[in-house]
């Protein structure tokens, strides 16, 4: 019996682990020919293997893993994408609409199993589905922010202010409550894009200017908000900030 290879790609360790033990335990037909820390490593393993299944994770850093149709064109997409993810229901119902394969983690036996008799039977994944799924997460109005092993879903409106923490981002809610996560505050502000009410007021901040109090120019600039937050902002930036609000001349 032929053997179906298969990719894992997951930054977490023991998430790998737990998969690849799933599997080789209970699917002795699937072949698992790499395991890969993050997309543009699976992407050259994708390329070098050819494999017919790939096990996907969502949330990793620098790459969102819907990112990986941006690597391939409709002709090379001749692979099977069940995704691993942490989204819970409020966001699941896009992948159910374009008939992606997704697998929620924990990860149970049994919905493995049903995701590989779908890949089975459906053979490949099309951009067409990849497209029609960051569609749809792209108009859910709430951010996911990485916790652990789940997901935590932001109103944007909640978000104060994020601030980069070397490979990290803190994320600061007006409730007071921070979340830290492994995407750098570059990926937020490509996520925070369509929020106008967003800006990057220094290289290691992005701030909500509905909560902004006042701005100083003393000390090279610093933005007082509403919750008492202190935050730099960079001489570069004063102008596109000012820009949000109306200005009385004296």
């Amino acid at each position: 019996m032929n053997k179906i290879k298969a990719v894992i790609i997951e930054d977490e360790t023991r998430a790998q682990i737990y998969l690849k033990g799933i599997i080789e335990q209970n699917e002795p037909e699937i072949e698992l020919i790499a395991i890969c820390d993050d997309l543009p490593s699976g992407v050259l393993a994708i390329r070098k293997y050819k494999p017919e299944l790939v096990f996907l994770d969502i949330e990793m850093p620098k790459y969102n893993g819907l990112e990986i149709g941006n690597f391939f064109n409709e002709e090379e997409m001749n692979f099977a994408i069940i995704f691993t993810t942490a989204y819970n229901q409020y966001a699941i119902k896009a992948f159910k609409t374009a008939a992606i394969d997704y697998l929620l983690k924990p990860i149970d036996l049994q919905e493995l199993k049903q995701a590989i008799e779908n890949f089975k039977k459906r053979k490949f994944t099309t951009l067409h589905q990849l497209n029609e799924v960051s569609l749809k997460l792209r108009k859910d109005t709430r951010i996911a922010i990485p916790d652990g092993n789940s997901l935590v879903m932001i109103e944007p409106n909640d978000i104060v202010y994020l601030k980069a923490e070397n490979s990290y981002t803190m994320v600061v809610l007006a409730s007071g409550k921070k979340y830290v996560t492994s995407r750098f505050l570059k990926n937020f502000e490509e996520s925070l894009i369509d929020y106008q009410q967003f800006i990057r007021c220094h290289k290691s901040f992005i701030v909500n200017t509905d909560y902004i109090a006042s701005y100083s120019k003393s000390d090279g600039g610093y933005l007082f908000l509403t919750t008492e937050a202190q935050i730099p902002i960079s001489p570069d930036k004063v102008e596109a900030l000012l820009a949000f609000f109306t200005r009385v001349n004296r």
